[in-house]
């Protein structure tokens, strides 16, 4: 069975790419807490590099940023290619099947909302005249 599950922060923003077909591709990075070094007592973490494909991949890189929390249900791929050099290079990363945004919506808002809901609310004057219904 090959099921992945892991939580971290965006190293940096989703890099999205789309193939000749138009299938859209999300690479970025996760920086995923490992606990505490028992000898040096530092924090570790590990840096795992992930895949998204199609919608998943286009609303990653639309709605998360650098530093935005995230969830990834996935499985672990192993690919490899040969380099301009002729060196056969081994690629290791998690294949997203779907993301859960762990942050808020305010803290992933890189300028302000767009929804005007959000914030603090103004009276506004209405009567009944005025509703459509």
């Amino acid at each position: 069975m090959n099921k992945v599950v892991i939580i971290g922060r965006l190293t940096k923003d989703p890099e999205l790419k789309y193939t000749p077909s138009g299938t859209a591709i999300a690479n970025y990075t996760l920086a995923v807490d490992d606990g505490i070094d028992g000898a040096t007592k530092e924090k570790k973490v590990n840096f795992i590099n992930c895949i998204a494909f199609k919608n998943t991949a286009e609303n990653l890189a639309n709605y998360q940023k650098k530093g935005s929390k995230i969830a990834v249900f996935g499985k672990i791929q192993v690919r490899n290619y040969e380099n301009a050099e002729g060196k056969r290079v081994y690629v290791t990363e998690v294949v997203a099947h779907e993301i859960e945004y762990l942050d808020s919506r305010s803290t992933n808002d890189a300028g302000g909302s767009n929804d005007p809901f959000s914030g603090p609310g103004k009276t506004i004057d209405i009567t009944d005249d005025d509703l459509p219904f």
